[in-house]
Protein backbone atom coordinates (compact mmCIF):
# COMPACT_ATOMS: atom_id res chain seq x y z
CA UNK A 1 0.00 0.00 0.00
CA UNK A 2 3.34 1.75 0.70
CA UNK A 3 3.18 4.60 -2.19
CA UNK A 4 0.30 3.94 -4.04
CA UNK A 5 -2.74 5.70 -4.71
CA UNK A 6 -4.39 4.31 -7.70
CA UNK A 7 -6.58 0.80 -6.99
CA UNK A 8 -4.75 -2.53 -7.81
CA UNK A 9 -6.09 -5.47 -8.94
CA UNK A 10 -4.50 -8.77 -10.40
CA UNK A 11 -3.13 -9.22 -13.78
CA UNK A 12 -4.31 -12.58 -14.16
CA UNK A 13 -5.58 -15.49 -13.01
CA UNK A 14 -4.29 -17.76 -10.43
CA UNK A 15 -5.18 -21.35 -9.33
CA UNK A 16 -4.20 -23.35 -6.51
CA UNK A 17 -5.50 -26.21 -4.08
CA UNK A 18 -5.47 -27.46 -0.75
CA UNK A 19 -7.40 -28.44 2.36
CA UNK A 20 -9.98 -26.12 4.41
CA UNK A 21 -9.23 -26.25 8.03
CA UNK A 22 -12.06 -26.85 9.50
CA UNK A 23 -14.37 -28.44 7.18
CA UNK A 24 -11.38 -30.74 6.16
CA UNK A 25 -12.94 -30.39 2.52
CA UNK A 26 -11.08 -30.52 -0.50
CA UNK A 27 -10.78 -27.26 -2.12
CA UNK A 28 -9.86 -25.91 -5.34
CA UNK A 29 -9.33 -21.65 -5.42
CA UNK A 30 -8.89 -19.34 -8.09
CA UNK A 31 -8.02 -15.10 -7.56
CA UNK A 32 -9.41 -13.49 -10.50
CA UNK A 33 -9.39 -9.46 -11.50
CA UNK A 34 -12.11 -7.65 -11.09
CA UNK A 35 -13.26 -3.85 -12.12
CA UNK A 36 -12.38 -1.22 -9.39
CA UNK A 37 -14.37 -0.57 -6.72
CA UNK A 38 -15.61 -4.25 -6.80
CA UNK A 39 -13.25 -4.80 -3.97
CA UNK A 40 -13.45 -8.68 -2.38
CA UNK A 41 -15.85 -10.62 -3.67
CA UNK A 42 -15.95 -14.63 -2.54
CA UNK A 43 -18.06 -17.06 -5.20
CA UNK A 44 -19.18 -20.39 -4.71
CA UNK A 45 -18.66 -22.31 -8.04
CA UNK A 46 -19.54 -25.59 -6.19
CA UNK A 47 -22.87 -24.35 -6.05
CA UNK A 48 -26.19 -23.83 -8.88
CA UNK A 49 -26.20 -20.24 -9.92
CA UNK A 50 -22.27 -19.47 -8.36
CA UNK A 51 -23.60 -17.37 -5.30
CA UNK A 52 -21.20 -14.64 -4.42
CA UNK A 53 -20.66 -13.12 -1.21
CA UNK A 54 -18.95 -9.89 -0.93
CA UNK A 55 -16.13 -9.28 1.77
CA UNK A 56 -17.98 -7.08 3.81
CA UNK A 57 -18.07 -7.20 7.61
CA UNK A 58 -22.34 -6.79 7.34
CA UNK A 59 -22.21 -10.54 5.71
CA UNK A 60 -19.92 -12.04 9.04
CA UNK A 61 -22.31 -14.20 10.43
CA UNK A 62 -19.55 -16.22 13.00
CA UNK A 63 -16.40 -15.32 14.60
CA UNK A 64 -15.97 -18.57 16.57
CA UNK A 65 -11.85 -19.64 16.00
CA UNK A 66 -12.76 -17.78 12.21
CA UNK A 67 -14.40 -15.46 10.65
CA UNK A 68 -17.13 -16.71 8.78
CA UNK A 69 -19.19 -14.88 5.92
CA UNK A 70 -22.75 -15.57 5.23
CA UNK A 71 -25.34 -14.70 2.61
CA UNK A 72 -29.00 -16.37 2.68
CA UNK A 73 -27.97 -19.97 2.87
CA UNK A 74 -24.67 -19.57 1.37
CA UNK A 75 -21.58 -19.59 4.02
CA UNK A 76 -18.02 -18.94 3.78
CA UNK A 77 -15.50 -20.19 6.11
CA UNK A 78 -12.45 -19.10 7.18
CA UNK A 79 -11.73 -16.07 5.41
CA UNK A 80 -9.36 -13.69 7.12
CA UNK A 81 -5.78 -15.35 5.82
CA UNK A 82 -6.97 -14.37 2.20
CA UNK A 83 -8.36 -10.83 3.37
CA UNK A 84 -5.35 -10.51 5.16
CA UNK A 85 -3.10 -11.42 1.85
CA UNK A 86 -4.99 -8.91 -0.25
CA UNK A 87 -4.88 -6.12 2.73
CA UNK A 88 -1.13 -6.77 2.67
CA UNK A 89 -0.33 -7.03 -0.54
CA UNK A 90 -2.30 -3.54 -1.94
CA UNK A 91 -4.75 -5.89 -3.78
CA UNK A 92 -8.39 -4.07 -3.54
CA UNK A 93 -10.15 -5.86 -6.22
CA UNK A 94 -10.32 -9.82 -6.86
CA UNK A 95 -13.05 -12.32 -7.48
CA UNK A 96 -12.24 -15.74 -5.39
CA UNK A 97 -13.63 -18.55 -6.87
CA UNK A 98 -13.80 -21.11 -4.34
CA UNK A 99 -15.72 -25.08 -5.11
CA UNK A 100 -16.01 -25.72 -1.60
CA UNK A 101 -17.10 -23.71 1.61
CA UNK A 102 -13.81 -22.98 2.96
CA UNK A 103 -10.14 -21.91 0.89
CA UNK A 104 -7.21 -24.24 1.38
CA UNK A 105 -5.66 -23.31 4.76
CA UNK A 106 -2.24 -24.27 3.37
CA UNK A 107 0.37 -23.98 6.03
CA UNK A 108 -1.47 -22.23 8.22
CA UNK A 109 -0.09 -19.13 7.31
CA UNK A 110 -0.66 -16.71 4.55
CA UNK A 111 2.63 -17.92 2.60
CA UNK A 112 0.60 -19.88 0.24
CA UNK A 113 -1.76 -16.87 -0.71
CA UNK A 114 1.02 -14.18 -0.83
CA UNK A 115 2.65 -16.45 -3.25
CA UNK A 116 -0.49 -16.92 -5.28
CA UNK A 117 -0.33 -13.11 -6.06
CA UNK A 118 3.08 -12.66 -6.73
CA UNK A 119 2.35 -15.44 -9.60
CA UNK A 120 -1.10 -13.33 -10.61
CA UNK A 121 1.13 -10.08 -10.69
CA UNK A 122 -0.34 -6.98 -9.74
CA UNK A 123 -1.68 -4.32 -11.99
CA UNK A 124 -3.26 -0.44 -11.64
CA UNK A 125 -6.39 1.00 -12.34
CA UNK A 126 -7.83 4.06 -12.87
CA UNK A 127 -9.61 5.00 -10.21
CA UNK A 128 -7.99 6.12 -6.70
CA UNK A 129 -7.65 4.43 -3.14
CA UNK A 130 -9.65 6.25 -0.86
CA UNK A 131 -7.93 4.76 2.68
CA UNK A 132 -10.09 4.97 5.38
CA UNK A 133 -8.38 7.82 7.44
CA UNK A 134 -9.21 7.78 11.42
CA UNK A 135 -8.94 11.27 13.08
CA UNK A 136 -9.67 10.18 16.66
CA UNK A 137 -8.87 8.35 19.24
CA UNK A 138 -11.48 5.08 19.77
CA UNK A 139 -11.79 1.81 21.06
CA UNK A 140 -13.83 -1.59 21.63
CA UNK A 141 -13.37 -4.22 24.18
CA UNK A 142 -15.42 -7.39 24.23
CA UNK A 143 -14.25 -9.75 27.53
CA UNK A 144 -10.13 -9.23 28.24
CA UNK A 145 -9.96 -8.29 24.24
CA UNK A 146 -9.40 -4.60 23.94
CA UNK A 147 -8.33 -2.96 20.47
CA UNK A 148 -7.26 0.73 20.85
CA UNK A 149 -7.22 2.56 17.43
CA UNK A 150 -4.79 6.27 16.93
CA UNK A 151 -5.11 8.70 14.11
CA UNK A 152 -1.88 7.41 12.58
CA UNK A 153 -0.16 8.84 8.95
CA UNK A 154 0.25 4.98 8.04
CA UNK A 155 -0.80 1.53 9.13
CA UNK A 156 0.60 0.24 12.23
CA UNK A 157 -0.74 -2.43 14.31
CA UNK A 158 1.34 -3.00 18.16
CA UNK A 159 -0.17 -6.18 19.60
CA UNK A 160 0.24 -8.08 22.91
CA UNK A 161 -0.88 -12.05 23.05
CA UNK A 162 -1.25 -14.39 25.56
CA UNK A 163 -3.25 -17.70 26.84
CA UNK A 164 -6.02 -17.66 29.77
CA UNK A 165 -3.22 -18.67 31.92
CA UNK A 166 -1.12 -15.66 30.85
CA UNK A 167 1.59 -17.81 29.25
CA UNK A 168 3.30 -17.38 25.94
CA UNK A 169 2.85 -13.41 26.55
CA UNK A 170 4.34 -12.14 23.09
CA UNK A 171 4.21 -8.60 22.05
CA UNK A 172 4.98 -7.08 18.56
CA UNK A 173 4.94 -4.03 16.57
CA UNK A 174 5.11 -3.22 13.15
CA UNK A 175 4.03 -0.92 10.21
CA UNK A 176 2.40 -2.58 7.60
CA UNK A 177 2.88 -2.27 4.19
CA UNK A 178 3.36 -4.49 1.48
CA UNK A 179 7.02 -5.37 2.32
CA UNK A 180 6.78 -5.78 6.11
CA UNK A 181 3.70 -7.54 5.44
CA UNK A 182 5.49 -10.17 3.16
CA UNK A 183 8.59 -10.56 5.62
CA UNK A 184 7.40 -10.03 8.78
CA UNK A 185 4.18 -11.38 9.22
CA UNK A 186 2.71 -13.83 6.38
CA UNK A 187 4.56 -16.36 7.24
CA UNK A 188 2.92 -17.08 10.57
CA UNK A 189 1.15 -20.13 11.01
CA UNK A 190 -2.07 -20.18 13.60
CA UNK A 191 -1.86 -21.92 16.23
CA UNK A 192 -4.01 -23.50 19.45
CA UNK A 193 -3.27 -24.75 22.69
CA UNK A 194 -3.20 -28.75 23.34
CA UNK A 195 -6.85 -28.03 25.81
CA UNK A 196 -8.11 -26.46 23.25
CA UNK A 197 -8.75 -29.50 20.50
CA UNK A 198 -11.13 -31.31 22.07
CA UNK A 199 -13.68 -28.48 22.49
CA UNK A 200 -12.84 -27.81 18.43
CA UNK A 201 -13.41 -31.26 17.61
CA UNK A 202 -16.80 -31.88 19.57
CA UNK A 203 -17.76 -28.73 17.56
CA UNK A 204 -17.26 -29.78 14.56
CA UNK A 205 -13.86 -27.77 13.48
CA UNK A 206 -10.36 -28.47 12.52
CA UNK A 207 -11.25 -31.42 10.41
CA UNK A 208 -8.48 -30.96 8.49
CA UNK A 209 -5.88 -29.46 11.27
CA UNK A 210 -2.64 -31.29 11.64
CA UNK A 211 0.95 -29.90 12.34
CA UNK A 212 1.97 -29.62 8.40
CA UNK A 213 -1.04 -26.37 9.17
CA UNK A 214 -1.12 -25.15 12.42
CA UNK A 215 1.32 -25.17 16.05
CA UNK A 216 -0.17 -26.81 18.99
CA UNK A 217 1.20 -25.66 22.61
CA UNK A 218 0.81 -28.46 25.12
CA UNK A 219 1.90 -26.89 28.80
CA UNK A 220 5.30 -25.23 28.31
CA UNK A 221 5.98 -27.06 25.15
CA UNK A 222 5.33 -26.73 21.28
CA UNK A 223 4.78 -29.16 18.86
CA UNK A 224 6.03 -27.91 15.11
CA UNK A 225 6.84 -30.05 12.30
CA UNK A 226 9.42 -27.57 11.75
CA UNK A 227 11.08 -24.82 14.00
CA UNK A 228 9.49 -21.96 14.92
CA UNK A 229 9.37 -19.29 11.89
CA UNK A 230 9.66 -16.29 14.19
CA UNK A 231 9.97 -16.19 18.08
CA UNK A 232 7.18 -14.38 18.40
CA UNK A 233 5.33 -16.72 15.69
CA UNK A 234 2.12 -16.28 17.84
CA UNK A 235 1.09 -12.70 18.05
CA UNK A 236 2.34 -11.99 14.65
CA UNK A 237 -0.26 -14.39 13.48
CA UNK A 238 -2.87 -12.50 16.13
CA UNK A 239 -1.52 -9.36 13.55
CA UNK A 240 -1.91 -11.38 10.62
CA UNK A 241 -5.53 -12.20 11.56
CA UNK A 242 -6.54 -8.39 12.37
CA UNK A 243 -5.52 -7.61 9.17
CA UNK A 244 -7.70 -9.62 7.36
CA UNK A 245 -10.78 -8.79 9.70
CA UNK A 246 -9.97 -5.05 9.23
CA UNK A 247 -10.23 -5.62 5.29
CA UNK A 248 -13.94 -6.26 5.54
CA UNK A 249 -14.38 -2.46 5.29
CA UNK A 250 -13.52 -2.89 1.55
CA UNK A 251 -10.67 -0.22 2.30
CA UNK A 252 -7.15 0.32 3.71
CA UNK A 253 -7.28 1.88 7.06
CA UNK A 254 -4.74 4.48 8.51
CA UNK A 255 -4.34 4.39 11.81
CA UNK A 256 -2.38 2.97 14.73
CA UNK A 257 -3.75 0.02 16.54
CA UNK A 258 -3.17 -1.20 19.41
CA UNK A 259 -4.67 -4.91 20.90
CA UNK A 260 -4.63 -6.72 23.42
CA UNK A 261 -5.60 -10.27 23.36
CA UNK A 262 -7.49 -9.89 20.15
CA UNK A 263 -9.77 -12.49 18.51
CA UNK A 264 -11.72 -12.46 15.53
CA UNK A 265 -15.23 -10.99 17.62
CA UNK A 266 -13.22 -8.12 18.56
CA UNK A 267 -11.39 -7.84 15.32
CA UNK A 268 -15.42 -7.44 13.52
CA UNK A 269 -16.72 -5.49 16.04
CA UNK A 270 -14.30 -2.98 15.10
CA UNK A 271 -14.39 -3.20 11.93
CA UNK A 272 -18.20 -2.65 12.24
CA UNK A 273 -17.25 0.54 13.59
CA UNK A 274 -14.79 1.39 11.00
CA UNK A 275 -17.58 0.79 8.38
CA UNK A 276 -20.14 3.13 10.24
CA UNK A 277 -17.58 5.79 9.89
CA UNK A 278 -16.85 5.28 6.43
CA UNK A 279 -20.58 5.22 5.51
CA UNK A 280 -21.00 8.20 7.77
CA UNK A 281 -22.43 11.03 5.27
CA UNK A 282 -20.08 13.57 4.49
CA UNK A 283 -21.00 17.13 6.04
CA UNK A 284 -21.06 19.66 2.63
CA UNK A 285 -18.15 22.81 2.28
CA UNK A 286 -19.81 25.64 3.15
CA UNK A 287 -20.94 27.46 0.36
CA UNK A 288 -20.68 31.05 2.09
CA UNK A 289 -17.50 31.69 4.64
CA UNK A 290 -17.46 35.39 6.43
CA UNK A 291 -14.58 37.82 4.70
CA UNK A 292 -11.19 37.16 5.77
CA UNK A 293 -10.91 40.55 7.75
CA UNK A 294 -13.92 39.68 9.52
CA UNK A 295 -12.34 36.33 11.13
CA UNK A 296 -9.45 38.10 11.55
CA UNK A 297 -10.83 40.88 13.84
CA UNK A 298 -12.95 38.27 15.57
CA UNK A 299 -10.15 36.56 16.41
CA UNK A 300 -8.06 39.65 17.84
CA UNK A 301 -11.46 40.55 20.20
CA UNK A 302 -11.70 36.80 21.21
CA UNK A 303 -8.02 35.22 21.97
CA UNK A 304 -7.57 31.78 22.59
CA UNK A 305 -8.53 31.66 26.61
CA UNK A 306 -5.23 29.93 28.72
CA UNK A 307 -5.93 26.62 30.95
CA UNK A 308 -5.28 27.07 34.17
CA UNK A 309 -2.62 24.72 35.76
CA UNK A 310 -4.03 21.14 36.94
CA UNK A 311 -1.90 20.67 39.80
CA UNK A 312 0.26 23.27 41.61
CA UNK A 313 3.75 22.87 40.12
CA UNK A 314 5.71 22.47 42.93
CA UNK A 315 3.44 19.90 44.57
CA UNK A 316 5.50 16.31 45.65
CA UNK A 317 2.57 14.08 45.82
CA UNK A 318 -0.73 13.92 44.91
CA UNK A 319 -4.08 12.14 46.41
CA UNK A 320 -6.52 10.28 43.67
CA UNK A 321 -8.23 13.92 43.15
CA UNK A 322 -5.34 15.65 42.24
CA UNK A 323 -4.27 12.88 39.81
CA UNK A 324 -7.68 12.86 37.84
CA UNK A 325 -7.25 16.57 37.55
CA UNK A 326 -4.48 15.75 34.98
CA UNK A 327 -5.12 12.33 33.47
CA UNK A 328 -9.15 11.62 31.49
CA UNK A 329 -9.04 8.12 32.97
CA UNK A 330 -12.11 7.06 34.99
CA UNK A 331 -13.11 3.76 36.54
CA UNK A 332 -12.78 1.01 35.67
CA UNK A 333 -9.65 1.95 34.26
CA UNK A 334 -7.79 4.22 35.97
CA UNK A 335 -5.03 2.41 37.52
CA UNK A 336 -3.32 4.93 39.70
CA UNK A 337 -4.36 5.79 43.30
CA UNK A 338 -2.18 8.01 44.70
CA UNK A 339 1.71 9.55 43.40
CA UNK A 340 3.67 9.02 46.24
CA UNK A 341 6.80 11.13 44.65
CA UNK A 342 7.50 13.35 42.09
CA UNK A 343 11.17 14.20 41.88
CA UNK A 344 11.92 16.07 38.72
CA UNK A 345 11.97 13.40 35.35
CA UNK A 346 11.00 10.94 37.81
CA UNK A 347 7.55 9.81 39.84
CA UNK A 348 6.49 6.93 41.93
CA UNK A 349 2.56 6.49 42.44
CA UNK A 350 0.92 3.09 43.64
CA UNK A 351 -2.27 1.04 42.35
CA UNK A 352 -4.11 -0.84 45.68
CA UNK A 353 -5.19 -4.30 43.78
CA UNK A 354 -8.38 -5.15 45.25
CA UNK A 355 -10.60 -8.42 44.82
CA UNK A 356 -13.50 -6.07 44.18
CA UNK A 357 -11.44 -5.07 40.45
CA UNK A 358 -13.45 -5.92 37.73
CA UNK A 359 -10.72 -7.55 35.44
CA UNK A 360 -11.06 -10.17 38.17
CA UNK A 361 -14.17 -11.31 37.72
CA UNK A 362 -12.66 -12.94 34.21
CA UNK A 363 -9.00 -13.44 34.89
CA UNK A 364 -9.13 -15.56 36.19
CA UNK A 365 -12.07 -17.59 38.17
CA UNK A 366 -10.65 -19.12 40.91
CA UNK A 367 -7.01 -18.27 40.13
CA UNK A 368 -7.39 -14.52 40.35
CA UNK A 369 -4.45 -12.52 38.58
CA UNK A 370 -3.66 -8.78 37.70
CA UNK A 371 -3.67 -8.68 33.63
CA UNK A 372 -0.05 -8.12 33.08
CA UNK A 373 -1.40 -5.12 30.26
CA UNK A 374 -2.94 -3.60 32.49
CA UNK A 375 0.31 -3.21 34.38
CA UNK A 376 1.95 -1.46 31.24
CA UNK A 377 -1.22 0.51 31.14
CA UNK A 378 -0.24 1.71 35.19
CA UNK A 379 3.13 2.62 33.67
CA UNK A 380 1.81 4.37 30.75
CA UNK A 381 -0.69 6.56 33.45
CA UNK A 382 1.92 7.14 35.68
CA UNK A 383 4.12 8.64 32.77
CA UNK A 384 1.37 10.75 31.29
CA UNK A 385 0.72 12.31 35.17
CA UNK A 386 4.30 13.67 34.83
CA UNK A 387 4.41 15.10 31.14
CA UNK A 388 0.97 16.13 31.12
CA UNK A 389 1.84 18.50 34.71
CA UNK A 390 3.74 20.35 32.52
CA UNK A 391 2.29 23.88 31.23
CA UNK A 392 2.77 23.23 27.14
CA UNK A 393 0.85 20.13 27.80
CA UNK A 394 -1.95 21.65 30.11
CA UNK A 395 -5.65 20.01 28.51
CA UNK A 396 -3.69 17.54 25.97
CA UNK A 397 -4.08 13.84 26.15
CA UNK A 398 -1.78 11.49 26.52
CA UNK A 399 -2.06 8.71 23.69
CA UNK A 400 -0.07 5.33 24.04
CA UNK A 401 1.70 4.59 20.84
CA UNK A 402 4.04 1.00 21.85
CA UNK A 403 5.73 0.00 24.34
CA UNK A 404 9.07 -1.85 24.04
CA UNK A 405 11.18 -4.46 26.43
CA UNK A 406 8.30 -5.08 27.84
CA UNK A 407 9.09 -7.91 30.90
CA UNK A 408 6.24 -9.70 33.05
CA UNK A 409 7.99 -11.45 36.01
CA UNK A 410 5.84 -12.12 38.80
CA UNK A 411 1.82 -12.52 39.34
CA UNK A 412 0.29 -9.60 40.90
CA UNK A 413 -2.69 -10.82 43.00
CA UNK A 414 -5.65 -9.54 44.79
CA UNK A 415 -4.52 -7.48 48.18
CA UNK A 416 -0.72 -6.15 46.69
CA UNK A 417 0.10 -2.70 46.44
CA UNK A 418 1.46 -2.65 43.13
CA UNK A 419 3.97 0.60 43.14
CA UNK A 420 4.91 2.34 39.50
CA UNK A 421 8.60 3.84 39.33
CA UNK A 422 8.23 5.92 36.23
CA UNK A 423 11.87 7.78 34.43
CA UNK A 424 10.73 10.23 31.75
CA UNK A 425 13.79 9.79 29.60
CA UNK A 426 12.33 12.31 26.33
CA UNK A 427 9.65 14.53 26.12
CA UNK A 428 10.57 16.54 22.88
CA UNK A 429 7.17 17.92 20.73
CA UNK A 430 4.43 15.74 20.86
CA UNK A 431 6.35 12.33 21.25
CA UNK A 432 7.32 10.98 24.96
CA UNK A 433 9.56 8.32 26.35
CA UNK A 434 9.43 6.45 29.45
CA UNK A 435 10.88 3.95 31.31
CA UNK A 436 8.69 2.32 33.77
CA UNK A 437 9.25 -0.67 36.47
CA UNK A 438 6.05 -1.88 38.72
CA UNK A 439 7.09 -3.55 42.44
CA UNK A 440 5.35 -5.70 45.17
CA UNK A 441 6.90 -5.53 48.24
CA UNK A 442 10.47 -4.75 46.80
CA UNK A 443 10.10 -7.21 43.99
CA UNK A 444 9.70 -6.02 40.53
CA UNK A 445 6.80 -7.80 38.64
CA UNK A 446 7.02 -5.80 35.25
CA UNK A 447 8.74 -3.41 33.42
CA UNK A 448 8.59 -2.00 30.13
CA UNK A 449 9.65 1.40 27.80
CA UNK A 450 6.61 2.76 26.60
CA UNK A 451 6.20 6.07 24.08
CA UNK A 452 3.54 8.08 23.54
CA UNK A 453 1.70 10.91 21.92
CA UNK A 454 0.73 14.46 23.10
CA UNK A 455 -2.76 15.96 21.64
CA UNK A 456 -5.41 18.03 21.69
CA UNK A 457 -8.35 16.74 23.83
Amino acid sequence: MKNVQQQQTLSEMVEFAGTGLHSGNKVTAKFLPAPANTGIVFRRVDLEGKPEIEARVDNVSDTTRSTTLSKGNIKLHTVEHILSTFSGMGVDNAIVELDANEPPIGDGSARDFCEAVRKAGLSLQAENREPLKITEPMGVQVGDSILSVFPYDGFKISCTSSDAKGQFTQYYSTEIDPETWEIEISKARTFCFYEEIEFLIKNGLIKGGSLENAVIIRDDVVLTNEPLRYPDEFVRHKILDIIGDLYLIGRPVQAHIIAIRPSHKINCELARQFAAIANKPKVPTQTFAPPAEESKSKAMVEPEKELPPPIPQDATSLDVNMVMKILPHRYPFLMVDRVTKIDGNKIQAIKNVSINEPFFEGHFPGHPIMPGVLQLEAIAQVAGILTLNNPENWGKIAYFLAADTVKWRKPVLPGDTLVIDVEVMKSRGKIGKAKGVCSVNGNTVSEAVVTFMMAKA
